[in-house]
């Protein structure tokens, strides 16, 4: 009907400039009387268009299970927080002293929060919406869902110099004590980036629908399940190349940043609980495994190096970077820490790219878990919805966990 209404507006507007013309032009009249046919012949296919996706959406399911609205648009009001979480595993050893020193960095963003609004026919439309935080980063989404399948994209970017440390010292084997645990604010910004591009298959589409729990183009009258055929496509990178980050670098063996490309695949299961008319409760839950994960860690390279317990006493000199060399002929000089104001004294830094190292890890087990309700009455209605990913990658020394998540909150109505 709004397609409609709209429509008829443009014809009119059409119709009423062409009285206008034919006062004042009496040599365009004919082309003018021409044109509401061809406005006729518009609105015809559109017609036909709008029944033809009428047709084939309740074409494709069982009516005793999956009702598909008469009015086919909506206008869905939303609210949404997303979260992210980032741990970074690492470890350093000293062989001379027979200690290891495993630590974590861990990065905790702050909760995006958006409002927004959607505009659709049936399960494809538009949506705009506005962050409520600032410094929250950037958050971008499209998502689709029709009676055998689903699409979901993606996109998140932020910084953040608030972490928290963890660390704990081994002798021998043996923890020295307990771990050592604090906030810490970076020297520079750590960087994310995100892509997650997400499909699957619905085998039962005729009597289970996610769009019923997640989008409500249509309504789950009865309770359905169905397994799920999914295929993910993940990319991000971990940036903390800055030199003001070099501490933070030597401790990752000269890494700087981190990117990764994974091609996910898995099987999985959602069901769809009805209590009662109009309610419908979904969970889904789907395992996937990296088929393609490859790695490529940045490296780069200084002329300083973490101090050893006890480091040799010596005569440096000046740094020359023709040579990059010290004035004695070494290449590195043990980072000196000033006691009395508790910092790291770098008085002649260089810092410099070396050759990055790409490397293809093992098969890596992620995890997609989505939760949806929604309560339909007359023409309006109200969902909730959150879903929980979770990546996991690693190179030599170091191993990433990415935890990604949203819960959100909608309000619509049909027209």
């Amino acid at each position: 009907m709004t397609g409609r209404i709209i429509i008829c507006c443009l014809l009119f507007s059409l119709s009423a400039s062409a009285q206008v013309q034919n006062t004042t032009d009496s040599v365009n009249t004919q082309e003018i009387s021409v044109r509401p046919d061809s406005a006729k012949t518009l609105m015809g296919r559109l017609r036909q268009l709008q029944q033809f996706l009428d047709n084939k959406a309740k074409k494709k399911v069982d009516p005793h299970y999956i009702e598909v609205p008469d009015k086919p648009w909506r206008v869905i009001l939303r609210y949404k927080e997303t979260m992210v979480d980032v741990d970074y595993d690492n470890a350093i050893e000293f062989p001379e002293y027979n200690e290891t020193a495993d630590w974590q960095l861990s990065i905790e963003p702050p909760i995006s929060s958006s409002v927004g609004i959607w505009v659709g026919y049936r399960g494809t439309g538009i949506s705009l919406s506005q962050s409520l935080v600032k410094n929250a980063g950037r958050n971008f989404t499209i998502s689709s869902t029709g009676a055998r399948y689903g699409f979901n994209f993606r996109l998140r970017r932020f910084n953040t110099s608030e972490t928290a440390f963890q660390a704990t010292t081994y002798k021998d084997g043996k923890a020295e004590e307990e771990p050592y645990n604090t906030a810490l604010n970076t020297s520079a910004p750590i960087w994310v980036r995100s892509v997650y591009i997400n499909g699957y298959y619905v085998f039962n589409g005729r009597r289970y629908s996610q769009a019923a729990a997640y989008n409500q183009s249509v309504i789950q009258r009865r309770s359905a399940g169905s397994l799920l055929l999914g295929a993910t496509w993940y990319q991000s990178s971990y940036d903390y190349s800055d030199y003001q980050n070099i501490v933070l670098m030597l401790l990752s063996h000269n890494v700087g940043k981190i990117k990764v490309h994974q091609a996910n695949i898995g099987v999985g299961y959602g069901y769809n609980w009805v209590p009662l008319r109009g309610l419908v409760v979904n969970a889904m839950a789907m395992p996937t495994l990296s088929v393609y994960n490859r790695v490529k860690a940045y490296k780069f390279d200084c002329n300083y190096s973490l101090p050893l317990p006890q480091a040799p006493e010596d005569d440096y000199g000046k740094w020359n970077k023709d040579t990059r060399r010290w004035e004695n002929g070494a290449t590195h000089k043990p980072i000196s820490i000033s006691e009395e104001e508790d910092n790291i004294v770098l008085d002649q830094f260089d810092f410099w790219e070396i050759e990055p190292e790409t490397t293809y890890s093992a098969l890596r087990l992620n995890l997609d878990l989505r939760i949806g309700i929604a309560y339909n009455w007359s023409n309006y209605f109200i969902g909730l919805q959150a879903q929980f990913n979770n990546f996991t990658y690693k190179t030599d020394q170091s191993k990433v966990n990415i935890y990604d998540a949203y819960a959100r909150v909608s309000l619509g109505v049909r027209l």
